[in-house]
């Protein structure tokens, strides 16, 4: 098992779309996961955003992001 990092350091839909998922994915296989929240990246942490806008391959935040929080998967802001 490794140990996984992720930082979210920007508001950008993208980006923090693609940090939920490679977390989920590591996670899911076993791994251990962390995400970090910086600079630009802690107005993720507010739960009145809206996690459903698409990225440009069609998936969002929210496709990852619940998986993250019922697995209790650790959030530092």
């Amino acid at each position: 098992m490794a140990n996984f990092l992720f930082v979210l350091s920007q508001d950008d839909n993208e980006k923090a779309t693609r940090c939920f998922q490679f977390a989920k994915i590591a996670h899911s296989k076993g791994h251990s996961v962390n995400i970090f929240m910086i600079d630009g990246g802690v107005l993720w942490a507010n739960n009145e955003r809206d996690f459903t806008e698409k990225t440009g391959t069609g998936d969002c935040p929210n496709d990852y992001f619940p998986y993250l929080v019922e697995n209790e998967v650790p959030f530092g802001v």
